[in-house]
């Protein structure tokens, strides 16, 4: 197996699709026995083996299809003896905050602190955006709630669908800390009239300028989950690769969302208002590994490059959703982005405009990176992450010819 293989297991079916990577087209017989537990090519004289994960046991007897693909390499579809035990995805940093504990804030891209030893009281849910509109549609009498805003006082912590609001006090980075400013120097505590310029409402990292957040209010900043990385103050902080960060948040985002509130299609916004991507979430129950085989070079449709390849062994397991989705940079799906921004099926998903584009680019080179054969199905683009993946043919859905596809890595 000169050039590894990859395998994409689906726990719900119970089945799975083997690829087996070619370097180059072999000059003589290709011999591949499955087993239970390891994977075989022969080919000549020679013989590469492969264990697979422990958890992972194909069914031998089940094998089908087997087919080479130009550039795609063989390609074989089996079922699981057993499936292997389904993950416990979950929003990190619902999981992460508690209150009566102390937390230290770090900017995710350098590591600089946010927040200091941060104790939370309260740490709240929030409604959904569209929940003032909703009431307009419940209630038989003026909305209660109209002049009412959802802030959070000092010792709370509000968490958003992409996002938390911390007050602005003493404890805050943003009026105290000289680890964060505010775009031109603006404070939190300015004035009202401050505020009005949107360039002046974006909190950024010190050292590093990166946005991590915008001021709200004059007591009210909000930080969002691809910016910032949370850690009990008695804990250390250990820096993640920023593409996998940001895959493993966009991605538990998408199934938090699609299990709380039955939602499925979702449209990437900056802080700019303008939208990036359109997704369309296919699956959650998706668990991909990896093997580079033996060959040095990782120039064979290697899903997820170095960086994820784990240390212990040659062989990579990730958990994945698969999503379909679209760019709409350069007035590109304009039309669809329209029809989506007016479709209550479709949930409004805010992060930095920076990042979105970095989620587009880490779509996009997904998308490239896997076997040719699998980057379009029925005209179907699809892209593959640590998160996400989405194999379907939804011309009729999306209303347009192409559509990438990606997994996010969780």
């Amino acid at each position: 197996m000169a050039g590894g293989f990859l395998l994409e297991i689906r726990r719900g079916t119970q089945s799975a699709l083997l690829v087996i990577r070619e370097a180059e087209r072999p000059s003589s017989p290709v011999d591949v026995s499955v087993a239970a537990e390891r994977l075989e090519v022969r080919s000549g004289g020679s013989c590469e083996a492969a264990a697979l994960p422990a958890g992972v046991r194909l069914a031998p007897s089940s094998c089908r299809g087997l087919q080479r693909l130009p550039g795609g390499g063989l390609h074989l579809r089996t079922g699981l003896r057993r499936p292997p035990p389904r993950a416990d995805v979950v929003f990190t940093l619902r999981e992460s905050l508690k209150p009566q504990k102390n937390y230290v804030f770090y900017c995710q891209s350098c590591g600089d602190i946010i927040v200091k030893d941060r104790k939370f009281l309260r740490v709240l849910p929030l409604p959904s955006e569209n929940w003032s509109a909703l009431i307009e549609e419940w209630c038989c009498h003026p909305n209660p709630f109209a002049r009412s805003t959802l802030h959070p006082q000092h010792d709370d912590c509000f968490l958003g669908d992409t996002f938390f609001l911390l007050n602005s006090g003493k404890e805050s980075h943003v009026s105290e800390s000289p680890m964060c400013c505010s775009v031109g120097g603006h404070h939190a505590s300015q004035s009202g009239s401050n505020l009005k310029s949107k360039e002046n409402t974006r909190v950024i990292c010190k050292r590093c300028k990166t946005m991590v957040g915008e001021t709200v209010s004059s007591d009210t900043v909000k930080y969002y989950v691809t910016e910032v990385i949370i850690r009990p103050s008695e804990g250390s902080f250990t820096p993640t690769p920023r593409s996998q960060f940001i895959q493993s948040m966009v991605a538990q985002c998408l199934v938090e969302l699609s299990s709380a509130k039955s939602t499925f299609r979702f449209a990437v916004k900056g802080d700019n208002g303008k939208s990036y991507i359109l997704m369309w979430l296919l699956n959650s129950d998706t668990l991909l590994v990896e093997s580079s085989g033996s060959s040095s070079s990782h120039s064979v449709f290697t899903l997820f490059g170095d960086i994820f390849m784990p240390s212990s062994g040659p062989v990579g397991t990730w958990n994945a959703v698969k999503v379909l989705y679209q760019p709409c940079i350069k007035s590109r799906n304009k039309d669809l982005a329209d029809a989506w921004e007016d479709d209550i099926g479709v949930h409004p998903l805010k992060f930095p405009s920076e990042t979105c584009l970095e989620l587009l680019l880490i779509l996009s080179l997904s998308t490239s990176s896997l076997p040719p054969s699998l980057r379009c199905m029925n005209s179907f683009q699809h892209s593959e992450r640590k998160i996400s993946w989405i194999l379907s043919s939804y011309d009729d859905i999306w209303g347009c010819s192409a559509h990438p596809l990606s997994p996010l890595l969780l």
